[in-house]
């Protein structure tokens, strides 16, 4: 499995405070360092320059955004649209270098013998509409790296499986329009949760080629292992084998652990487990084994590091890499 990172990542200060922050990243290092894997750099790749990542993230997110947070930065400001989105001077080249490894992800498992790959970086994306920040988020990572297996590498057909505990809705407003990328999240019901969307009517765009191409299942508060499994079996499988996806992009959250202090979901690492395994045989049975992990949420670093190894774990026995 081919693991990208950036230490720029650890230069994004949000402040002491902020869920959010630098030592989330000390987590994903161990979990990665235990299963014995090698953080790859995007020295070598197509985004070593900022400035290629920047022109692609412009295929998604409104130039004049992307110019509005790059100012932001370079002018001192705290934060950009909304306070949870806190900024340093830091945080524009590190949200260009968290796009960037999920753009090297996804270039990375259509060369070569590894199909399975993961960006370990921060900040997160699946909250980033095209013209603002949301939700700790700037670059919409998981939809990028999408929109490079689609754009870039012509395939047809994309799954976005996101299962952070906050509904991801910068991607599915990127794509609700769209037939070529299927949309499927679990999170903690909308209406009691941020961002408030993500209720099963929201299918996509009527009358547009992404109509039908949104699933939504969200879970009641309190709900745990049982639940999230029977969501998974029941309603998202069945989903991905009709829609014969090519690729499988996963916005991988943690924080629907049991242990996650921003929300009310039951989670255990036997969870994320079990929905890798799943999701594993979906790529591995529909899409020639081709998985990309981008890291979202997660802000309990005990339950962040057990989730993603096995997460982790669950795909690399699976998928060959």
């Amino acid at each position: 499995m081919h693991v990208f990172y950036e230490d720029i990542a650890m230069q994004h200060d949000t402040g002491p405070e902020h869920p959010e922050r630098p030592e989330r990243l000390a987590a994903v290092r161990e979990a990665v360092a235990s299963l014995n894997l090698t953080m790859r750099t995007l020295a070598g790749t197509a985004w070593s320059d900022a400035g290629e990542t920047i022109a692609f993230a412009g295929r998604l997110h409104d130039h004049g955004y992307i110019s509005r947070f790059r100012r932001a930065c370079e002018e001192g400001r705290r934060y950009i649209d909304t306070v949870d989105c806190a900024i340093c001077a830091a945080s524009f080249d590190a949200a260009a270098a968290s796009a960037g490894c999920a753009l090297a992800a996804a270039d990375s498992i259509m060369a070569g013998s590894d199909t399975a790959a993961f960006s370990a970086m921060r900040p997160p994306g699946h909250h980033a509409e095209a013209d603002r920040a949301m939700g700790f988020c700037f670059f919409n990572n998981a939809a990028l790296a999408a929109e490079r297996l689609i754009r870039t590498h012509g395939l047809a057909r994309i799954a976005v499986v996101d299962f952070d505990v906050h509904h991801g809705n910068g991607t599915q407003h990127l794509f609700e329009s769209r037939g070529d990328v299927l949309y499927i999240s679990t999170h903690q019901h909308p209406a009691t949760l941020y961002p408030g969307t993500g209720y099963e009517w929201e299918r996509g765009t009527r009358g547009t080629p992404g109509e039908g191409c949104t699933l939504n299942i969200p879970l009641a508060p309190g709900s745990g292992h049982a639940e999230a499994i029977e969501a998974y079996e029941r309603l998202a499988r069945p989903a991905l084998d009709r829609y014969r996806p090519e690729a499988l992009v996963i916005s991988a959250g943690f924080d629907a652990d049991a242990r996650d202090p921003l929300a009310s979901l039951r989670w255990t690492p036997a969870t994320y487990e079990a929905i890798g395994t799943l999701l594993a045989n979906a790529a591995a049975e529909l899409a020639r084994g081709r998985i990309v992990t981008v890291l979202e949420g997660g802000y309990d670093t005990g339950a962040l590091k057990e989730g993603l190894d096995r997460h982790l774990s669950a795909i690399m026995s699976r998928i060959n890499c």
